[in-house]
């Protein structure tokens, strides 16, 4: 019984190795060479600021690759749908593997870069979803779940693409930045505040059952823990994101005001 989880387990291993290495050649090398052929303005950056584009890059990428693939898995794999505890975790492990390649590699870049990208929210995130994708991808637990999560990161890209505009110069009221925080901010609140009630809903739903009972209160106490710290920083972010907004919309309504007056006086 102890091979077909050895093996399990060094599949899940070889992913999680290979995300890693690949992300890390992203940040160190790939980077800086993608992002000057498209925006020659990123030779003009300071240290830090290349330091946390490059990051930003390659958190795009990681985003866009494992949110495209939890969308298709929650629409196409039947066996984990069916069995949102004990379903077969195979293509959701490839997923989850990608992602803590990606957040081992994220991790240490933070430390190791603290001054240019250090976040105490992002170490608390980090650790959290990690500690969640042990049971995951070690025991097979909650695939459903695991991967309904990973959409959430459909709004990174738009998060990361108002950062390279503000390194960028281009100011809040310019009508890229106004876009792309609209879009940040429906994107954000879909994927991470409106997903809350069916996610729970489910949740809750399979309390008391002979699956829920079966994972013991180890898997139970890091499924419940884990999603409750992540969303509480969810709605922190989106607060956060709400009053940007507000502000910008403040500025815009000043700058339209402004614009109306100059126009009177002349």
């Amino acid at each position: 019984m102890r091979v077909p989880f050895v093996m399990a387990s060094l599949d899940w291993l070889i992913v999680a190795v290979a995300s890693f290495t690949i992300f890390q050649i992203m940040f160190h090398y790939l980077s800086a060479r993608i992002s000057i052929f498209f925006c020659k303005s990123y030779q003009t950056l300071t240290d830090i600021q290349k330091t946390e584009w490059n990051s930003r890059v390659v958190s795009t990428f990681h985003a866009l690759v494992v949110g495209l693939l939890s969308l298709y898995l929650l629409w196409f794999d039947d066996a984990v749908n069916a069995n949102p505890i004990w379903g077969d975790p195979t293509l959701v492990k490839l997923n989850v593997g990608l992602t803590t390649g990606y957040l081992i590699s994220d991790f240490l870049l933070i430390l190791w870069y603290w001054e240019a990208i250090g976040d105490i929210y992002f170490i608390i995130h980090h650790s959290t979803a990690l500690y969640a994708y042990y049971y995951v991808l070690g025991q097979g637990l909650l695939p459903y779940f695991a991967n309904f999560r990973l959409i959430a990161e459909f709004s990174t890209p738009f998060v990361n693409q108002r950062w390279f505009f503000e390194a960028l110069g281009y100011p809040k009221t310019s009508l890229p930045n106004i876009i792309n925080g609209f879009l940040m901010t429906v994107v954000f609140f879909l994927v991470r505040i409106a997903v809350m009630p069916p996610y729970y809903s489910k949740m809750i739903y399979t309390f008391g059952t002979e699956a829920f009972y079966k994972l013991g209160l180890r898997a139970q106490f890091a499924w419940i823990a884990a999603s409750l710290c992540l969303d509480v920083m969810n709605i922190m972010w989106m607060y956060k994101i709400g009053r940007g907004c507000y502000k910008v919309l403040l500025a815009c309504k000043k700058q339209q005001a402004d614009i109306q007056k100059n126009g009177k006086q002349h």
